[in-house]
């Protein structure tokens, strides 16, 4: 798909404009082309019996282990006569066979190693990243869903990158892997520009990076498809939770030749993906007759200005949002 180009100026807290080009292939797909052949699933080597006492050397988390996928099982547990035990999404990849001793599985339950479950109490598996609680086994997994310490996907929308982590990390990989441009403040006043509006896909996007109060917010601007029609659509999303991303607010404005559109909304946090916010509207969107009036000319040529500003919500009674007029 052929995208021209488009440029975006910047200017924050009241600096000059910046032009910053973004050429077409800045957002090229990342495919992954590795194709995995398996020829045996390796499987960790255990004792032939469930010890009745657990040694030093065997802790319980190991005992529930899965031999062939390594993550903790949960009911049912399955086990084959030889008393050698596995989780019950693995149970079907290996066609009813054991992994370890190769006899068929059948379907007999390992009750015994199901209750010793029942009696842990085990730290979640995001303690590395801060979380502090202890829940019993089977609150465990549920918790972990929801953890707020667990790892945020990479807010990129130009690819499916596979890069998890906190938000430091995601920081420094969207500046020097994507290549994200980086702004400090809490304003922003962005021109797009486009040679051929008419030629819109689903893949046309820009990001861009705001560092607020010590946090960072992700700005999407991006054109696709809607009923047939190219539209176009900015929104905010918060690098963080979504508790934290009520804390603050946002507004945006596009306009020109007397005319306007606002909107003002809360950012929506990276834990909803982009495809989720864009799809749900939650944004400024702007229908293509709309952006080629703005644009004035001979509307062949797409000139959009974008301006905008982030507050924390105790502000807002101190000084409302302050954008520049683009009417004129």
């Amino acid at each position: 798909m052929d995208i021209d180009s488009i440029e975006c100026v910047s200017s924050v807290d009241g600096l000059e404009e910046e032009e910053i080009s973004h050429l077409d292939n800045h957002h090229t797909n990342h495919n992954n082309n590795n194709n995995h052949h398996h020829h045996q699933i390796p499987v960790k080597q255990r004792s032939n019996v469930i010890p009745t006492a657990i040694t030093p050397a065997t802790s319980v988390h190991e005992l529930l282990e899965c031999p062939v996928c390594t993550n903790s099982m949960y009911p049912p547990i399955h086990q084959c006569h030889n008393g050698h035990t596995l989780c019950s999404t693995c149970k079907g990849r290996v066609h009813n066979r054991c992994p370890t001793c190769r006899q068929e599985l059948g379907d007999i339950r390992c009750l015994a190693l199901e209750k010793v479950a029942e009696s842990l109490e085990l730290p979640c598996r995001y303690y590395s990243l801060g979380c502090p609680e202890i829940f019993p086994y089977y609150s465990k997994l549920k918790h972990e869903t929801v953890c707020n310490f667990r790892p945020y996907n990479c807010p990129y929308a130009g690819s499916e990158c596979s890069i998890v982590g906190d938000i430091p990390r995601l920081v420094t990989h969207l500046r020097d892997d994507h290549k994200v441009d980086m702004h400090s403040g809490n304003t922003f006043n962005h021109r797009y520009v486009k040679s051929n509006p008419r030629e819109v896909e689903n893949a046309t996007w820009m990001l861009t990076v705001f560092n607020y109060l010590g946090q960072y917010f992700c700005l999407h601007f991006e054109a696709f498809q809607l009923h047939n029609a190219p539209v176009y659509m900015a929104f905010l999303r918060f690098m963080g939770d979504e508790t934290e991303a009520q804390n603050y607010s946002y507004s945006l404005e596009v306009g020109g030749h007397g005319r306007k559109l606002t909107w003002e909304g809360t950012p929506r946090s990276i834990r909803d993906s982009h495809r989720k916010v864009r799809d749900s509207h939650d944004g400024l969107i702007i229908q293509r007759n709309m952006a080629l009036f703005f644009s004035g000319g001979d509307k062949k040529e797409l000139k959009l200005r974008v301006t905008g500003r982030i507050w924390k919500e105790q502000e807002k009674s101190d000084a409302a949002p302050c954008i520049p007029n683009m009417s004129s």
